[in-house]
């Protein structure tokens, strides 16, 4: 009997990973997005993490826990994705972010696995701002919870996607082409979008982002909690603050209050500690003067944005608010001031993220040959049609060095604000003969203006052709996937063959920035490049295909959490190491570093290959389509002297994280306990 492959039934699923609460929703197979309880019935679960002897507690319970026992509580996880420094140590053990990101995502699953069966694939949301650090997290989370491929996408281009696909939006009388402006001010983070939906072409285009990582509800929270602590000290001397107990009874008190300033003029805020008890009554103009600041600089982020692309309020068609945070009446009274305009209300500021998220899962879906989608044809076909694109939310470029200054500065190649996908090519130039490597510092953008950029990596680029000359050309090509993920390849130009290149994370900071406890300075750092010219980039050639979404990661071990508690500590992914964030190999003793390149001249953007997406040569041809007629031909690769990287794989850097990690318990998932 011939072997037959049958397809299996793939239900889109969205999540929304919040740093306050999290949601999972799908489509039903009408194409319609439905939010999924967990298994105490609730739509949004806390983000928060309580451990106790060997059980893992996530959600309601673990907050109703975190009072009684708050060292024993992780919460804000979100906040922390992508530093390597920070950790928590519970009982000897050492928690990173995107572990306990891990647990709450393995909860949610669990709860949708109930109703859905298995999950292999979810989309996950993730802040426009979110460095390509911030975003590997997200995903090796995702696969630690046991999922075998991964997606992600912007939340607020989520929540756009979830507006004009709904049924209103779908079927209204709207114009051919709407600028939309996507205020989504959530639990810890604040992101801004301008949206132009072009009905025509079925497709939401992002023009521009902003935002900040470190803005969102816990801020306005952290204010009630300074005043309740400042008047409780001011009647009892005694401070709260030294107490962890108290702190977290009132953190919870103070969500409360939050919540019913926004639907009543006054409330009322408990303070307990040191064997007292104060209440204190808090009118909403009161919390209004305290948290101001915070309202002015969500406007000023929104008004910089505008500005910075020569918008006015006139050009925008429609503001659309979502978040939890963005319920608070200050907000939208900031909004209505600002804009002169009625604001959008119609998604739920809760569960709008998910339901975009799982949306875009539903178009990814409607691509696929190999496996049978649980939506209907109509769905598939509405879904099909549509398009986003969303923009990077961070420059990327290099470190280089000033030799008028003799300092270090950064360089950016690819511009904040630039549609994804995108593939940007920088000429550099050896500076010595018969140069063998080049070393470059990776670098992305802060999140505001005055932030320092974030080293995101090491490119080490090996195995150049014998007898190079110096200011031989080396075209260096940085690109943006269409999920903001980074990759960077390099091309030697002389032989025409693409060099091995090497992404290597940064794994320890120090207080100081520098990275493995080695100083770095110009001096001594000859491996930084200089500027001889900036970049001249130009939209890509009509026909051009730029880069594609990554292919799914291998199959991936898995952790689990049984309803609402995991009996052990859960395995985390192979690829991910203990202690350090993701490298392409264990550390090794320090080697001399290879020499610099300095830069030459710019050119445009990459014209990338129609079939795999990989960057065309000088001579206009695809090396890997190349190799590979060659191998379906019999014929053996070229590996003469002066071909570089011959026998070196130089597939898109999907494999970069293939790091050991320490064997810890592993626990199955509560779909696998159920077969057994």
């Amino acid at each position: 009997m011939p072997n037959v492959r049958f397809k299996s039934t793939i239900h889109p699923v969205g999540i929304d990973l919040g740093t306050t609460y999290s949601c999972v929703s799908y489509l039903t197979p009408q194409g319609q997005p439905v939010t999924l309880p967990n298994s105490s019935g609730e739509m949004a679960t806390p983000s928060i993490v309580f451990f106790v002897g060997d059980e893992i507690i996530v959600g309601t319970e673990a907050l109703r826990q975190s009072v009684a026992n708050p060292e024993r509580v992780i919460s804000q996880a979100k906040r922390h994705m992508g530093d390597p420094n920070k950790c928590w140590v519970i009982d000897g053990h050492v928690y990173r972010p995107r572990e306990i990101s891990s647990y709450i995502l393995r909860y949610l699953l669990d709860a949708a696995e109930d109703r859905l069966g298995r999950i292999h694939h979810a989309v996950i949301t993730v802040p426009a701002q979110f460095s390509d650090l911030q975003r590997q997290d997200t995903i090796e989370a995702a696969y630690a919870a046991g999922l075998d491929r991964v997606d992600i996408i912007n939340e607020p281009v989520a929540a756009a996607l979830c507006y004009v696909l709904s049924d209103g939006a779908w079927f209204a009388e709207i114009a051919n082409e709407q600028t939309i402006l996507v205020f989504d001010l959530g639990g810890g983070t604040f992101d801004l979008s301008l949206v132009n939906f072009h009905r025509d072409i079925d497709k939401v285009q992002v023009i521009a982002s902003g935002g900040d990582l470190k803005l969102g509800g816990l801020d306005w929270n952290q204010e009630l909690i300074d005043f309740a602590c400042d008047q409780f000290v001011r009647e009892s001397i005694s401070d709260p603050r030294v107490d962890r107990e108290s702190m977290q009874a009132l953190a919870i008190e103070v969500e409360q209050a939050k919540r019913s300033l926004s639907v009543r003029p006054r409330t009322t805020l408990v303070v307990q500690h040191d064997g007292r008890r104060k209440t204190y009554t808090v009118n909403r103009d009161h919390f209004e003067l305290l948290t101001h600041p915070l309202v002015e600089r969500a406007e000023k982020i929104t008004q910089g944005m505008l500005k910075a692309h020569g918008l006015g309020w006139a050009k925008v068609d429609s503001l659309l608010v979502t978040g939890g945070a963005s319920r608070m009446p200050m907000v939208r009274a900031m909004l209505q001031r600002i804009s002169g305009t009625t604001l959008n209300n119609s998604l739920n500021p809760d569960q709008s993220i998910s339901h975009g998220a799982a949306y875009y899962a539903g178009m990814l879906l409607s691509g696929q040959k190999l496996e049978k989608s649980s939506l209907k044809s109509e769905a598939t076909a509405r879904l099909g049609a549509m398009k986003q694109q969303s923009v990077s939310g961070r420059a990327l470029g290099l470190l280089i060095r000033d030799m008028e200054l003799n300092e270090r500065r950064p360089h950016y190649v690819i511009p904040a604000n630039t549609p994804l996908p995108c593939a940007f090519r920088q000429r550099f130039g050896t500076i010595a003969d018969n140069q063998k490597t080049v070393f470059l510092q990776i670098i992305e953008s802060g999140t505001n203006p005055e932030d320092p950029p974030v080293e995101i990596g090491e490119c080490a680029i090996a195995e150049l052709p014998d007898d190079l000359p110096a200011k031989s050309p080396i075209e260096v090509t940085m690109r943006y996937t269409d999920q903001g993920r980074i990759e960077v390849t390099a091309i030697d130009v002389t032989s025409g063959q693409i060099a091995k290149t090497t992404i290597i994370r940064a794994t320890e900071q120090d207080s100081d920035g520098t990275v493995g406890g080695e100083t770095r300075t110009v001096a001594d750092s000859p491996q930084t490049v200089e500027v001889l010219d900036d970049p001249q980039p130009i939209p890509a050639p009509p026909g051009v295909s730029l880069a594609n979404a990554a292919p799914p990661k291998p199959k991936p071990e898995r952790v689990t959490a049984t309803g609402s508690t995991q009996k052990t500590r859960p395995k985390v992914r192979p690829t991910i190491s203990e202690g350090n964030s993701p490298t392409v190999s264990p550390r090794k003793p320090k080697k001399p570093r290879p020499t610099s390149v300095s830069l030459e001249k710019a050119e445009r953007p990459v014209p990338l290959c129609n079939r795999c997406g990989e960057p065309l040569n000088h001579k206009g041809h695809c090396p890997r389509c190349e190799r590979r007629r060659q191998q379906s031909a019999g014929r053996p690769k070229n590996s003469g002297p002066g071909t570089v990287g011959a026998n070196v794989p130089t597939e898109p850097l999907d494999g970069i994280l293939q790091v050991p990690s320490k064997p810890k318990p592993k626990l199955r998932r509560k779909s696998d306990q159920r077969k057994n």
